[in-house]
């Protein structure tokens, strides 16, 4: 009994504590006013968390720069173009800064085809350049879109449906290489070229008298794995020339990326080109061997790009910020406006006249006044 009394005291002195004092039912008097706010605040409410949820749930991402340590990896480049020559009278081959010969990463292939595109490759070609086009233009605005997507762009040229009747007047280079994280040189001259361990040599001059034509159609040109979010600059490039002495270098900056979201992981590249077209002529001056130049370099920096979000905690905080707020928020005009109608009808109460009765009596608004 007397510990049951105990802690029946300690319980109340806890009551005492009470900082949230309850009303009674029956004092409480609810009010239009009143309905009427809370009505509008649970809206508010239902809104607020709503797009609270939404903010959570989309994720943002973050960009970070960081020095590329990893240089023992390897870089793979994806080619795919066609240049308006036979390919027996072409060659295409690397060099990288090391004077090593890369193709022993890899061979590319060469196919002679045609240069003009029948109808469907056409469009398929149009399309392309116009997509990418506009994904370059626009890339600042559309790159969380196309980071968070999980569509990786791949453009794949259909099989030609018409075929001409007239001898191959192009050569079809694509492959697969795997090459050394320093800078190098691809590139399309005339001849084809010998090999050797520390270098290599064009047999240009026995085709001294052919024909030469530059002008090319970049179908793929990328470095890593296709990931989402990556725009690949060359890809979709088409160039015509009149003059067949011409050196058409593409100066490319190759930048490692990671791309880390909640359930992937991905190492890639991206890489940013320039263009310079230079016309052989001898008599001005303008020397070099005519063809297609691709330098590519590395770059020191590696971007990380991360898929990021705010904390669980940070989320119930917000959330229980808001419907606190909108609570006390309401609590506060509803008294705001009951205090102002109060003050209202009072003010209106005195300024009613009294009206004198036959009886010696006043009545103000239906009250009876014994004066």
């Amino acid at each position: 009994m007397l510990r049951y009394r105990g802690v029946k005291q300690a319980l109340d002195a806890v009551s005492r504590l009470d900082a949230f004092p309850k009303v009674k039912e029956e004092f409480v008097q609810p009010t239009r006013v009143g309905g009427t706010l809370s009505l509008i605040s649970r809206l508010v409410i239902v809104f607020l968390i709503y797009h609270e949820v939404t903010y959570y749930l989309d994720s943002r991402l973050v960009f970070t720069f960081v020095p590329d340590t990893d240089l023992q990896s390897k870089l793979k480049v994806h080619i795919d173009l066609t240049v308006a020559m036979p390919c027996k009278s072409i060659g295409a081959d690397i060099l990288d800064s090391t004077n090593q010969n890369v193709f022993s990463f890899g061979i590319l292939q060469e196919e002679d085809t045609w240069f003009e595109l029948c109808p469907s490759q056409r469009v398929h070609f149009d399309y392309m350049q116009h997509h990418n086009s506009y994904l370059r233009n626009e890339y600042h605005s559309i790159a969380e879109i196309l980071y968070k997507s999980d569509h990786a762009v791949v453009y794949s040229m259909p099989e030609r449906v018409i075929i001409p009747e007239k001898p191959h007047d192009a050569c079809r280079i694509h492959g697969v290489l795997t090459l050394n994280k320093v800078a190098g040189n691809f590139h399309i001259t005339v001849g084809k070229t010998i090999h050797f361990s520390r270098g290599h040599i064009h047999l240009n001059s026995i085709f001294a008298n052919t024909q030469t034509n530059f002008s090319h159609r970049i179908n793929r040109f990328s470095f890593g794995d296709h990931t989402a979010g990556i725009i690949h600059p060359l890809e979709g490039d088409e160039k015509l020339f009149d003059n067949g002495q011409v050196m058409m270098q593409y100066f490319i900056e190759v930048v490692p990326t990671d791309v880390q979201k909640f359930y992937s992981h991905s190492k890639t590249y991206q890489y940013t080109v320039r263009e310079n077209l230079q016309l052989i002529d001898i008599d001005k001056g303008m020397q070099g061997v005519a063809g297609i130049y691709f330098k590519y370099d590395m770059s020191a920096l590696r971007v990380l790009v991360r898929q990021d979000r705010d904390s669980i905690a940070h989320f119930i905080v917000r959330l229980s910020s808001i419907i606190a707020g909108i609570v006390v928020i309401s609590g506060m005009l509803s008294k705001c406006m009951h205090l102002i109608g109060d003050a209202c009808c009072k003010r209106r109460y005195n300024d009613e006249p009294i009206a004198q009765n036959n009886d010696g009596t006043a009545t103000v608004k239906g009250a009876v006044i014994v004066s």
